[in-house]
């Protein structure tokens, strides 16, 4: 399943590359919106949330208001996951507040699950490198993607893998990568990282992994 992306910085949607340089910026988010409205989910990621330096939550709630979507970005409580869920979207992506002092963070995994509700999280998992990057991927750990996915697989729906070392480069995703990750889960795996094809996309699906796509579809790449 393609999954496409809506990136949210400064009231603007925008693509960046490897989650530094911004490539690409865009008014009109209704053009998006309305572009997106024909598939069962569409991921939305507040980038000024997750780099700590505002929100875009009006947007946000605009977003879910009109389509099925999960929101991730700068959630790292259980408070600002239920108020996330509360702006109307559907799940919830966490990814550094499941790291602590370089650990992984079950006990909050576990307590997230307790109160929400399994079916309403996804585990973001950001490998550079082959190592989990935290904080808007400012700050790398010791953790390796396949680790946190086995040690938080009993607390949420689905786990969102980004490649960032391909992320915004059109390049392509490592497909082994990716093969051994799905081995690690037996929830939803969600992948993104440089995918630029549909041939990609459907490659991805014949292994039971879902693709989120943004940077093809914004330079007219794909259709959607």
């Amino acid at each position: 399943m393609l999954i496409p992306s809506i990136d949210l910085m400064e009231g603007k949607v925008v693509q960046l590359v490897q989650g530094s340089r911004k490539a690409l910026e865009f008014d009109g988010l209704q053009h998006w919106i309305d572009r997106f409205s024909k598939y069962p989910v569409v991921q939305v990621i507040d980038l000024d949330a997750a780099m700590g330096r505002g929100n875009n939550q009006s947007l946000v709630r605009e977003i879910a208001r009109q389509i099925p979507c999960q929101v991730g970005g700068g959630i790292r409580s259980i408070d600002s996951a239920s108020a996330t869920l509360d702006l109307g979207a559907r799940r919830v992506i966490l990814g550094s507040s499941l790291i602590s002092q370089g650990a992984i963070n079950v006990s909050f995994a576990r307590d997230l699950s307790a109160q929400l509700g399994p079916e309403k999280l996804v585990f973001a998992v950001d490998s550079r490198g082959g190592y989990v990057s935290i904080k808007g991927w400012q700050e790398s750990t010791p953790i390796q993607a396949a680790d946190m996915i086995r040690a938080l697989d009993p607390f949420c729906a689905a786990f969102l893998y980004t490649n960032i070392d391909t992320e915004g480069l059109l390049q392509g995703i490592p497909l082994d990568i990716v093969r051994e990750l799905r081995k690690a889960t037996s929830h939803r795996l969600i992948a993104a990282g440089g995918i630029r094809s549909q041939e990609e996309v459907d490659a991805l699906d014949a292994i039971g992994v879902d693709a989120v796509v943004g940077m093809a579809i914004y330079r007219n790449l794909m259709p959607a």
